[in-house]
């Protein structure tokens, strides 16, 4: 499991360096990736949006000339992965509705698509993705989701809204204080944008001390499985 959110920088260069492992992975067909919501700050205001280098100086007490230095190293780290990012004129607000979005996403099996796509909008892009529903609508529907669908979850503020609590709940049971967060297997927490080094020897520990199943032989009960109950499913 990886705690993400879209505002953060960290995320984006984070989740890019973890695929890197993860493709290098002897195993990578036997491990599934599930994204779950993290919000840098629950309670902002929908319309409270704020430039980047504003919020930075305002929220860690940097000078601009830091703020600005901050974000030319980030968007070097973010080169050497291949990504692209705006070192300027970037803006930052509430992300709950995306996180939203991508429970609907989640649903059909569109949530890697749009997390990809929110990342470029948040980070790429020239237009904010932030308290502007119809820039939202565009990049879900360039995930493939249905425009109709993606509109109808932003008009229900209660749409996916106790989904996105719940996987913060479970994020925090796990050790999440911050994100980019990484849990392998339940067991193994990284913190942070690590270098794909990391990931790989979290990657590799965490399968040699996965615990198999050990069936146990209940002399011919049935099982049901997805297409139905009458013949037992391995």
């Amino acid at each position: 499991m990886a705690s993400l959110v879209q505002a953060c920088p960290w995320c984006y260069v984070g989740k890019a360096r973890f695929e890197k492992a993860l493709a290098a992975f002897p195993h990578r067909d036997g491990v599934e990736v599930v994204h779950r919501s993290f919000e840098l700050d629950p309670g902002r205001a929908r319309d409270d949006v704020q430039p980047v280098l504003t919020m930075l100086t305002a929220e860690y007490g940097m000078s601009e000339e830091q703020a600005r230095a901050g974000e030319d190293s980030l968007g070097a780290q973010a080169a050497a992965e291949g990504l692209d990012y705006r070192t300027r004129g970037r803006d930052h607000g509430s992300t709950f509705d995306m996180h939203r979005l991508l429970h609907l996403a989640r649903e059909r099996s569109r949530h890697e698509a749009l997390l990809d796509a929110f990342y470029r909008g948040s980070f790429a892009d020239e237009r904010s993705v932030f308290n502007d529903d119809e820039r939202l609508v565009e990049l879900a529907v360039s995930a493939g989701l249905g425009e109709d669908e993606a509109r109808g979850v932003l008009a229900d503020p209660a749409a996916y809204a106790d989904e996105v609590r719940a996987d913060e709940r479970e994020a925090g049971r796990l050790g999440a204080t911050g994100v980019p967060f990484f849990v392998l297997d339940r067991a193994y927490g990284v913190s942070g944008a690590q270098p794909a080094e990391v990931f790989t020897r979290a990657l590799t520990r965490a399968w040699g001390e996965r615990t198999p199943l050990e069936p146990v032989d209940g002399g011919g009960a049935g099982t049901c499985g997805p297409h139905g109950c009458a013949v037992p499913q391995d």
